[in-house]
């Protein structure tokens, strides 16, 4: 079937299986991986991107279901000129990463959450990154990073 999507401000065509995820279009059709696949259950949030405005794992949902529609990935945060966005300059300047490998659902998800809630408590960041796993930094970084970048 023939998806059409908008990604990161480009349209994209393409031919797709019927059960193709969206991380998969994202990766394999469109070619942009930094929206990762961690751990195919859907409990991770590494493959997390925006899909009309709304952080979503961007495996649960179909190649199909995101016909016509806007996905923004990690590649679309930073500006044109490649300054990076207020999100990526704090975990950054925070050292909210390690390995990096949760790092662009981690983005996805903290800059959604500064859309719902600009001025988070750190229990807020917390609870609206838990769906997101980090196994390597003990999420106090991450924690500062958000916060640093609501206060920005």
């Amino acid at each position: 079937m023939e998806v059409t999507v908008t990604v990161n401000g480009t349209q994209q065509t393409h031919d797709v299986e019927p059960r193709t995820l969206l991380v998969q279009y994202i990766r394999e059709h469109v070619g942009l991986t930094g929206t990762n696949i961690g751990c195919d259950t859907s409990s991770c949030g590494a493959c997390s991107v925006h899909l009309n405005g709304e952080a979503v794992k961007s495996c649960t949902v179909l190649a199909a279901q995101a016909d016509g529609q806007e996905v923004r990935t990690i590649e679309g945060m930073a500006a044109a000129d490649g300054t990076l966005h207020p999100m990526q300059q704090a975990f950054m300047e925070n050292h909210g990463l390690q390995c990096g490998y949760c790092t662009p659902g981690m983005v996805m998800a903290a800059t959604s959450l500064l859309q719902e809630n600009p001025n988070p408590t750190e229990r807020d960041v917390r609870i609206g990154l838990e769906g997101n796993l980090c196994r390597c930094t003990g999420y106090h970084n991450i924690v500062k990073s958000v916060l640093a970048a609501a206060s920005a």
